[in-house]
């Protein structure tokens, strides 16, 4: 939760999910624990295709299920790394992620805080109210989608 422009949710009955931005703006989730123990592992983070095979060499870390072909490993327990190795590749977990977020969301993310916070609020507001999309606010109030038609 150090991290810049991080939210955390509850999902899916016990995973707690923590998000590069929050959601309600286009966050993206890069890592998420079991709650309860439940599951198979105890901790799931993104960590690309390029550390993806070197971290799949060390014990106790395997392939997230349902998120594997995204690049997403899995801690079979919690010393399948060393503590600064998990707060490291948490760390590369939220880089990557905030890096790959649509540019709407990081326009969003370079408002001041006050005016983001207002933002979500009434992206929730409008999703438990109505059910309808808010409307568009700060940069993207002012851009018109324009249609293209094939011929």
């Amino acid at each position: 939760m150090g991290l810049p422009h991080v939210a955390e949710t509850l999902n899916w009955g016990h995973y707690l999910v923590y998000w590069a931005a929050d959601r309600e703006i286009g966050g993206k989730m890069f890592a998420m624990t079991d709650l309860d123990g439940t599951g198979a592992g105890v901790l799931m983070f993104h960590c690309g295709a390029e550390r993806y095979h070197e971290l799949l060499e060390s014990d106790g870390v395997v392939p997230a299920p349902h998120l594997a072909r995204a690049h997403w490993v899995m801690l079979e327990r919690w010393d399948a790394l060393r503590p600064r190795e998990i707060e490291a590749e948490l760390r590369r977990a939220h880089a990557l992620t905030l890096e790959k977020l649509p540019q709407r969301t990081r326009t969003l993310l370079e408002l001041v805080e006050t005016e983001r916070k207002r933002v979500i609020r009434d992206h929730r507001a409008a999703r438990a109210g109505t059910g309808e999309k808010p409307a568009k606010s700060g940069a993207a109030a002012g851009r018109k989608k324009t249609a293209t038609v094939k011929k």
